[in-house]
């Protein structure tokens, strides 16, 4: 275990919502397009691509369109990524070792998973929902007449609270917090142990360079996608939909997930995958990067820089 640097909240919070600010202006179209094709609904005529997908929005709806619902995002990246970064440090400080203060791949693995858990109920899923609403309308951004149901975020937001109550705003929070939980565990784990290693391998940083740390956030971020594709496909039809009166949770899973198949075969739970990978991946790359950066520097700053006993960050 390499030696660790000590953070404090503010640092979680400035480094987080910094390092989120620049994965969204980034990657956003790539998610907009990935919540298109998995929307799309497959009707055994010739199958639009990713390439396909980002063409249709770019000539029927003008380029802007790849960034429908990015004002969601970026109101809750700041939280996000303040809460991913600091609920994993304090479940990782928990899960360390008491007398030296080192944290196994195990106990890494596990504040991945509950981190995922927390930002996903308590800042995610409601967003999730306005940004999948957003995405999923098809009118034109050239054509002043053709009016959206929804015209931004916080628009979006007061009509569903409005129209279908403050529970459908967690729609699909179960999914979520699946997708969420996978997500990180698997990233923060592989991070970690892809970090170690590299610094085995060249005694002479003290800091692994940027460049590297972007690569190895490349490959733990692609990751996660690959190992929950269905959660995530069938949380976005479910938060796309108004519910149904009666219906269970459970039971709207079950009916999504036959409707699939059913319909468009098993493959159909896989859809978006390339987009999603493509976004996630990238996205993580830049995520820990920048966190990285600012991280050390601020930890150069009196006052975010005091240190905590209790939290430690190599991450």
């Amino acid at each position: 275990m390499a030696q660790k640097r000590k953070t404090t909240p503010a640092i979680n919070l400035i480094a987080g919502g910094t390092a989120g600010l620049c994965e969204a202006l980034t990657c956003h179209p790539l998610d907009t397009i990935k919540v298109r094709m998995q929307l799309a609904k497959s009707t055994g005529g010739k199958k639009v691509g990713f390439f396909g997908t980002a063409g249709s929005i770019i000539r029927n709806e003008s380029p802007l369109g790849l960034y429908k619902g990015l004002g969601a995002v970026i109101t809750g990246i700041v939280p996000k990524m303040a809460i991913r970064f600091w609920s994993f440090e304090t479940y990782k400080g928990w899960l360390a070792n008491k007398e030296t203060k080192a944290t196994s791949s195990t106990g890494i693995f596990f504040a991945g998973l509950a981190a995922g858990v927390t930002e996903a109920i308590l800042v995610v899923n409601p967003t999730d929902v306005v940004k999948i609403r957003l995405q999923a309308q098809n009118h034109s951004l050239k054509d002043a007449t053709d009016a959206p149901k929804y015209k931004n975020a916080l628009h979006c937001a007061f009509t569903i609270v409005k129209e279908e109550g403050p529970s459908a705003l967690y729609r699909g929070v179960v999914l979520t917090a699946l997708r969420q939980a996978t997500n990180q565990a698997v990233n923060f784990t592989a991070y970690t142990e892809l970090k170690e290693y590299c610094k085995k391998l060249q005694p002479q940083y003290e800091e692994l360079p940027s460049y590297q740390h972007m690569v190895l956030g490349l490959i733990s971020g692609a990751l996660g996608p690959l190992s929950n594709a269905p959660i995530d496909t069938i949380k976005t039809r479910m938060q796309r939909e108004k519910a149904v009166i009666n219906e269970t949770a459970v039971a709207r899973v079950k009916r999504i997930s036959s409707s699939l198949i059913k319909n468009e075969g098993v493959l159909a739970f896989y859809k978006g995958i390339t987009p999603r990978v493509m976004r996630v991946a990238p996205g993580q790359a830049v995520t820990f990067a920048i966190y990285e950066q600012v991280s050390r520097f601020l930890e150069t700053v009196p006052i975010v820089g005091r240190p905590q006993k209790v939290l430690a960050a190599e991450d």
